[in-house]
């Protein structure tokens, strides 16, 4: 009874332990940089936090500017804005274009542009700006990242998706021969089990011939 008493107990302290280890993991993934004309494109920010018992108030500013191949940098463009959690837009070129698609703990600060054009070519800026609370004392971080989009009239064929699907057809015809073959394996094993079993009950049906000319006496 002991031992049957404590299985319960410890599964379900391993339940607790497997829900504890798989709570939201931050990862951070790079963006998309091509761009299909009139579609929309998500433009891909996240900085992660490492350590989410803390609290921290976030800010997070989009900017824009040209490419150019000379040495000088165009100045950019403040086109987007995430302050005292509300997302705001910005008057200038891409207003009423971009969308917040941020995640709600600002982990993931993206945004999405709506309708794109070929001018929407060019280097984004994501400045995120975190303060965080320790009583008195309120350190701050600043991470930076870049965004080099360009926009084409027709979506680029995806190497990974073709070479994916490519396997995706071997694989099923390698099954499909494969359950072929086991098909033919089991019947024939199993008219091979049926030939076997009518031979023996034949072989216990059958009467000898000698029993049948010479019966046997009678015992008295």
């Amino acid at each position: 009874m002991v031992t049957l008493s404590r299985v319960p107990l410890q599964t379900l302290i391993l339940l607790m332990f497997v829900v504890h280890l798989s709570r939201p993991v931050c990862v951070d993934v790079p963006s998309e940089t091509e761009a299909v004309l009139g579609k929309s494109m998500r433009l891909t920010c996240i900085s992660c936090m490492k350590r989410e018992e803390v609290k921290a108030k976030t800010r997070v500013d989009w900017y824009y500017r040209l490419e150019t191949e000379e040495n000088t940098k165009p100045d950019k463009t403040h086109i987007y804005k995430y302050e005292n959690d509300s997302p705001m837009d910005v008057d200038g070129p891409f207003k009423g274009r971009l969308a917040w698609n941020g995640s709600q703990d600002l982990q993931d600060v993206s945004i999405v542009i709506l309708n794109v054009t070929f001018n929407d070519s060019g280097l984004y800026e994501c400045n995120v700006l975190r303060e965080f609370e320790f009583g008195y004392f309120t350190p701050s971080f600043t991470t930076t990242k870049n965004i080099s989009l360009s926009v084409k009239e027709k979506a680029s064929d995806d190497a990974t998706a073709i070479y994916s699907e490519i396997m995706m057809y071997v694989l099923l015809v390698f099954l499909t021969f494969w359950l072929l073959v086991e098909m033919v394996y089991c019947y024939r094993k199993i008219s091979k089990s049926d030939e076997q079993a009518q031979d023996t009950a034949t072989n216990y049906l059958a009467i000898p011939s000698e029993q049948k000319d010479n019966p046997a006496a009678p015992v008295t």
